[in-house]
């Protein structure tokens, strides 16, 4: 089969798995969000000012080459299920649930870390889903990467609340329950 053709097949099976949910389908979401994220990082680290600034640039730094970590060992346990991964600029673009603008360049570092928080507990949004998806289908070699990556996730939720002096779900379950 010619590259074109394997890329059509590729996308139509994409568009099933996303219209009934697989669990390759829900971690090319993880993926694309862990990509994502690590990039609003790097801007944060780049461009953050105020007095949380050395706290951010730390956390941050130590974050993306983790999440970069998790990134890769989440697609090679796909590739051994024979998944199709998201690879490119675009596909992460399609598939991440986080937003990511030039404009934040300003926030501070204060609204970055609140915003940090914001995008962990996205990120579980799919992770969880995608634990019971991988469960279902018996793929318990992902499953249990997930269930390590949603507990590291909210690790990360608790430090960043306790160091903005809030509680780990401090204006995460409010904003859910309207």
């Amino acid at each position: 089969m010619s590259i074109d053709k394997l890329y059509e097949a590729e996308v139509a099976q994409s568009e099933k798995d996303h219209h009934t949910p697989t669990a390759g389908a829900m971690s090319g979401h993880i993926l694309a969000n862990l990509k994502i994220h690590q990039v609003k990082m790097a801007q944060a680290v780049y461009y953050a000012r105020g007095t949380e600034t050395a706290f951010l640039r730390k956390f941050f730094s130590q974050a993306i080459q983790e999440e970069f970590e998790l990134f890769d060992e989440l697609a090679q346990l796909l590739l051994d299920e024979s998944e199709v991964i998201p690879t490119t600029t675009g596909e992460f673009s399609r598939y991440s649930m986080l937003e990511e603008q030039g404009k934040f360049k300003y926030l501070s570092a204060r609204e970055w870390l609140v915003t940090a928080v914001k995008d962990f507990d996205t990120q579980n949004l799919f992770i969880t889903r995608a634990i019971k998806l991988a469960a279902k289908e018996d793929k318990l070699a992902i499953q249990a990467f997930l269930v390590r990556h949603l507990s590291w996730n909210h690790r990360k939720i608790r430090e960043l609340q306790a160091f903005l002096d809030h509680t780990p779900r401090e204006g995460l379950d409010e904003e859910g329950d309207n």
